[in-house]
């Protein structure tokens, strides 16, 4: 196995049709469904660049059983879990300690086994942060337009807000969901209009509009946006990273805003993740290869798998 920069890496050595092993560290991800998720893609590249016998294998598990599932992890001895839909908010009651960040959102997306005790997190916030840096964005003192109210515009609103955003507006179908997900900005939230796309200097879809395989496929943009509101000097992002150019990417990208899809936040977040289960620094490298290929593969694009990971040239750092 080769590393990202060319190097030879390999797990642990061990005799042939011994791993994984008794002493193999077993981390995962729950959801329903979840055979769909590049999570397993992701971690398992981190553990052979970092050279951990270390696996990661995904647990469907049915709607509502989160708290039984996630309890099991002490017992099992299984180190860390992802969490993804339906489960976020069962996997949060579930944890004995939450982080200030999930105590605040009410969900994790990440679970650790601390000798017994679960501990909850959220990563989702932060690695969306952390794509934006991949090019050069920061949200300090700008104005951001987050359209959608659920649980991704929750993360994503208290992660600009604690970024520095000067502002964060939201829009969404129920006023009062509006209202709780901008509080979560403290000063720096109100509820938004689309209308006011064009004074903001990032534009962030939370909703599943354009999103592969979800019934919200459509050419249209969310919430009616109306495209000749986008313009150069902008950062529009899509949370949606199948497909990678969406029709708002899309609408962006012609009116000369810059653009970047979900994936790179999807690699972050799992960067994280590692980062809290082996105290180690995520190969976000290796990782974004990982999801390339993976997404090549699906996409039948062949083993290199060369999908554009957003709306920009280059791939993610």
């Amino acid at each position: 196995m080769l590393s990202a920069d060319g190097g030879r890496r390999r797990r642990p050595r061990m005799r042939r049709g011994t791993w994984p092993a008794a002493t193999t560290v077993v981390v995962g991800v729950i959801g329903d469904p979840v055979e769909h998720s590049l999570s397993p893609a992701l971690h398992n590249a981190a553990f052979a660049e970092l050279a951990l016998d270390w696996a990661y294998v995904a647990f469907p598990v049915r709607a509502g059983r989160a708290r039984p599932a996630v309890a099991a992890m002490a017992d099992l001895g299984i180190r860390g879990l992802s969490v993804t839909m339906p489960h976020k908010a069962g996997a949060a009651e579930a944890c004995q300690r939450l982080s200030l960040v999930a105590e605040r959102l009410g969900v994790v997306n990440t679970v650790t086994n601390m000798g017994g005790e679960l501990v909850g997190d959220s990563t989702d916030g932060p690695g969306f942060v952390d794509s934006l840096a991949d090019l050069g964005w920061s949200a300090d003192a700008k104005r951001c337009l987050v359209l959608g109210a659920g649980g991704a515009a929750r993360a994503v609103v208290l992660a600009l807000a604690e970024a520095g955003a000067d502002r964060v507006d939201v829009v969404g179908r129920r006023h009062d969901q509006v209202l709780a997900t901008a509080a979560l900005a403290g000063k720096a939230g109100a509820a938004g209009a689309v209308e006011a796309a064009g004074a903001a200097d990032l534009i962030v879809n939370a909703t599943p509009v354009g999103m592969v395989g979800t019934g919200a496929e459509t050419t249209g943009l969310p919430f009616g946006l109306d495209p000749n509101r986008l313009g150069a000097g902008q950062l529009v992002a899509d949370l949606v990273y199948a497909p990678a150019n969406t029709p708002l990417i899309l609408a962006a990208r012609a009116r000369g805003s810059r653009t970047c899809n979900g994936l790179g936040m999807l690699i972050h977040q799992a960067a994280r993740q590692v980062t809290i289960w082996t105290g180690r620094d995520a190969p976000v490298q290796a990782m974004s290869a990982a999801a390339l290929r993976e997404l090549g593969q699906r996409a039948g694009l062949g083993p290199r798998g060369e999908v554009p990971p957003s709306g920009e040239p280059s791939a993610p750092r």
